[in-house]
């Protein structure tokens, strides 16, 4: 295995559908500005409650890329 040295940011994505799709939602959108994405680490989960009822999940990741 290589050496690799990572630089790690931190990202909050949001779904209507599922904490899933927030996961997918936030690593799709900064790998439009960010090359080498090697990974991710859910640090914290919530949502927004509208009437009563999930109205939204937001997560917060940690996303890891590769020093170039």
């Amino acid at each position: 295995m290589s050496e690799h040295v990572y630089r790690v940011i931190e990202v909050v994505g949001s779904s209507p559908e599922s904490i899933e799709g927030a996961i997918g939602n936030a690593i799709g959108k900064a790998s439009k500005t960010l090359r080498e994405l090697r990974w991710f680490e859910v640090v914290e989960t919530r949502g927004h409650v509208e009437n009563g009822k999930v109205g939204h999940y937001q997560v917060k990741l940690k996303l890891a890329f590769t020093l170039e």
